[in-house]
This record gives C-alpha cells, sequence and structure tokens, in this order.
C-alpha cells in the first residue's frame, strides 16, 4: 500500500489550521511512503487539569494522524474516509515538550481501513498506542 499521490504537507497542514487540529499546535512533519508523522506541543491547550498530557489530546492527534493518512491512500474527488473507532492506551505521562505519532497502515481495504499511531515523548519513549477503524465513504458534498 502507498498513498496514491506526493504528500504535501504545507498544503495539508494550512487546510487544517483553522479547525481543532490547529486549536491544539498539531503539524504533519513527515510522509513516508506508506506512513504519516506529525507534532503536537504539550502544553497549556494539551494539558488535562493535573498538568500532564490530556489523553483526549492524545486521540485527537492520533485521529488526526490516521485520517489524513485514510485520506492520501484513496481518490478524494470520489471518497473520502471518516472514523468508524477509535482505541487508545495512555502508558506514559508527559509534562511538557513535543509529542509525536506516526500512523502505519494495518489494513487498507476497499470499505474500511485499520491504522496503528504510536505516539513517542522527545525521548523516543512510548506514551499512547492507538488504533483507529475507518469507513471509506462516498463524497457526497463539496469539498472545504
Amino acid at each position: 500500500m502507498a498513498f496514491r499521490q506526493p504528500v504535501d504537507l504545507d498544503a495539508i497542514n494550512a487546510h487544517a489550521r483553522n479547525s481543532l487540529v490547529g486549536h491544539l499546535g498539531i503539524v504533519l512533519t513527515e510522509a513516508g511512503e506508506d506512513w504519516l508523522r506529525g507534532t503536537m506541543p504539550v502544553d497549556a491547550r494539551t494539558h488535562q487539569p493535573f498538568g500532564i498530557l490530556h489523553g483526549g489530546a492524545s486521540v485527537a492527534l492520533a485521529e488526526t494522524l490516521g485520517s489524513m493518512a485514510g485520506n492520501l491512500t484513496v481518490d478524494t474527488t470520489r471518497e473520502m474516509v471518516v472514523g468508524l473507532e477509535i482505541n487508545a492506551n495512555h502508558v506514559r505521562a508527559v509534562r511538557e515538550g513535543t509529542v509525536t505519532g506516526t500512523a502505519r497502515a494495518l489494513h487498507v481495504g476497499r470499505s474500511t481501513q485499520v491504522w496503528e499511531i504510536r505516539i513517542e515523548n522527545e525521548a523516543g519513549k512510548l506514551v499512547c498506542v492507538s488504533r483507529i477503524t475507518l469507513a471509506v465513504v462516498p463524497v457526497t458534498g463539496p469539498a472545504k
């Protein structure tokens, strides 16, 4: 499996700027032939009240990476992917800095996709592992 076209990180980041993705400071940083990587700051935007990375922020990063990667595998003039289910295991607390997530496909089918997203701290230690199931659906309206 490979992405359908070269990945334009600047265009994707610009498209996501005025959404939750931009509000949380998520930025796509690298793409391979079949993987997508992005970062998110660990700061007041992404903390929970006790001063550590909010699990929901980790899930938002995971869903962003998985969904964006999934959409790179389909003809977006005819199809798009949407989340069906996501789970996450939070294994290490982070108080500051940046976390980096990498999405890799486990299954890319005609109607569903499954992606694994590993989120690591600046030392490369696992913070969260997530899996998202995506549905491939027809585009029904104009794309934004």
